[in-house]
């Protein structure tokens, strides 16, 4: 269990205000000038140091990603920090959490990442329902700004940056990064075939680097304490540093808590949850990270540790370490249907399998959910969730397929049974 001088959210409940006053009071804001003064190398070394990984779900090296841009503009071109709070993963709401309590955390992180990758300028493309959290982060910028904080010679460092908030109008596609990109220049939602990677060619085709709000939130204190002092915490040096966890669902306490990654999966429920509702073991099954990663059932759930690595292994995912927690008296099969639902109405359209394929997935799901359908048109399901899986621009296509694939994986025997009991029905 994290101990409470290693949490790096400590006004994650806004038990204090978001105001830059008591954010100093927390630590924040504090010798930012002599965290810029270590230099653009000195800064991504000490992040590579630390093993973080990106919080926004696809878990890329920050620092590797960071030294992807290039340290000097050949045509002149600037560069760009762009940080995603386009939040829409059904079960996730860790990022509006920390606009809401904790801003000057993020603001005082993109200062330092933007420096790192010689920008100037950031935008924060941030989900258009979020308007009373995108109020706070604008009155937070102002405050920074008039603190001296950011504009020229941003905290006396002799670097001029300054954040701008865009709101988006809520595609669950724009979370994508290059989809952002595109709403970000005022174009249709659509993700970009890559190569060119953002790094090269992204916002208004100049170096760019998208990280989400947690993955800077979380730089100032990481650049503070060292990375060796985050890269020691988390289970081994794959899955380093605290974690947001985002726990809705059946459980006695839903919560947003700040916990240590490689945490087991039952521990952090029942520790910080108050457990499963009718206790563990009416527990059915867990969506461990965000909707778009395959459910597990209780016999897995029992032992799994919430990390990039030991999810991978359980044909899972940490994602965004949304846990959505379903007991006993849920109907499994319509619950994934609904999310079938979902991500057939997001799809953007652009990749012929993804239009189709999302369509067909949640058609032969509302039958599975009524059961009138064959016991072959199971592997049919799977079947169609392979041809979508891996052969779109984006990882939409993928979302799509493995809630499915995870149902099918582990409660095939159910829908079976379903299957069987229409047939008694209809004879």
């Amino acid at each position: 269990m994290l101990a409470d001088r290693d949490r790096i959210f400590t006004n994650i409940y806004g038990q204090e205000s978001y105001s830059l006053a008591d954010a100093k009071k927390r630590g924040d804001w504090d010798n930012t000038k002599d965290i810029i003064a270590r230099g653009r190398d000195g800064i991504i070394e000490e992040m590579k140091k630390s093993g973080l990984r990106g919080r926004g779900g696809a878990g890329f090296p920050t620092g590797m990603k960071w030294s992807f841009m290039p340290k000097e503009s050949p045509d002149g071109r600037p560069s760009y920090l762009v940080i995603n709070a386009d939040e829409s993963e059904p079960g996730t709401c860790k990022d509006r959490d920390i606009i809401r309590h904790e801003p000057h955390k993020l603001i005082e992180g993109a200062l330092i990442a933007g420096f790192a990758m010689g920008a100037h300028k950031c935008y924060i493309y941030i989900r258009g329902e979020f308007y009373n959290e995108a109020m706070t982060l604008v009155k937070a910028i102002e405050e920074a700004r008039a603190a001296g904080l950011l504009g020229k010679n941003a905290c006396g460092s002799g670097w001029d940056y300054d954040i701008e908030v865009h709101r988006g109008a809520g595609a669950y596609i724009c979370g994508e990064e290059t989809a952002l990109l595109n709403s970000l220049e005022g174009k249709k939602g659509e993700p970009r075939n890559k190569p060119p990677f953002p790094a090269a060619a992204g916002l208004y085709s100049c170096p760019t680097t998208i990280n989400n709000v947690e993955t800077i939130a979380v730089v100032p204190t990481i650049m503070r304490r060292g990375g060796p002092w985050f890269a020691g915490l988390g289970r081994n040096d794959k899955n380093t540093g605290t974690k947001l966890f985002c726990i809705s669902g059946h459980v006695n306490k839903p919560c947003n808590v700040e916990e240590e990654m490689g945490i087991p999966l039952k521990e952090l429920i029942e520790k910080h949850a108050g457990g499963v509702r009718g206790g563990w073991d009416n527990l059915k099954a867990i969506i461990p990270g965000g909707s778009s990663t395959p459910l597990l059932p209780r016999s897995i759930c029992d032992t799994v540790l919430m990390d990039f690595d030991a999810l991978r292994e359980a044909q899972s995912g940490l994602g965004t370490a949304a846990v959505i927690v379903m007991d006993e008296s849920t109907d499994v099969i319509r619950a994934i249907a609904r999310l079938s639902f979902f991500y057939m109405h997001e799809s953007c359209g652009q990749c012929t399998p993804c239009r189709e394929g999302t369509g067909w997935l949640w058609r032969i799901m509302q039958r599975m959910v009524r059961g009138n359908a064959t016991v072959e048109e199971i592997d049919t399901l799977l079947e169609l969730t392979k041809e979508i899986e891996g052969h779109t621009i984006c990882a939409h296509g993928d979302a799509s397929a493995w809630p499915i694939q995870g149902l099918i994986r582990h409660f095939r025997p159910e829908m079976e049974q379903r299957i069987m009991e229409y047939r008694k029905m209809a004879a």
